[in-house]
């Protein structure tokens, strides 16, 4: 008798990982959100608070919403504007300063007790 061979093997397809997203799969609905809310956040003073001539405004609208809008909805390195910030923020709360001993350089012997006194106590 003849055995005939089963590939198990099934092929995913690209848009596999795109299920929570919106339009295609193109953004994410944290970023989408965050676009929306940058967009009237910004744009609600330069239509209504801003005096300027109507072709002027929508100049000054084309050349500051669209940028920020886009920014916002594609997000930085995976992740969304928001989140992109509060990652600088965090690191800028948290960063370290490392204080290295110079080569060459005569320290004063007050200098380099206070350290050695330090490390012992540690």
């Amino acid at each position: 008798m003849e055995e005939k061979e089963f590939n198990t093997t099934f092929a995913i397809p690209a848009n596999y990982t795109d299920s929570g997203k919106i339009f295609g799969g193109m953004l994410e609905p944290r970023n989408a959100v965050e676009a929306l809310i940058l967009i009237l956040a910004i744009g609600y003073p330069e239509l209504m608070l801003i005096p300027m001539a109507t072709t002027i405004r929508i100049v000054v609208m084309t050349v500051t919403l669209i940028p920020i809008g886009i920014l916002a909805a594609m997000g930085i390195d995976g992740d969304s504007l928001f989140q992109y910030a509060g990652h600088i923020i965090c690191y800028l709360a948290h960063r370290r300063k490392l204080h290295l001993r110079r080569v060459g350089y005569k320290y004063d012997q007050r200098q380099l007790r206070k350290k050695k006194n330090r490390k012992k106590k540690a």
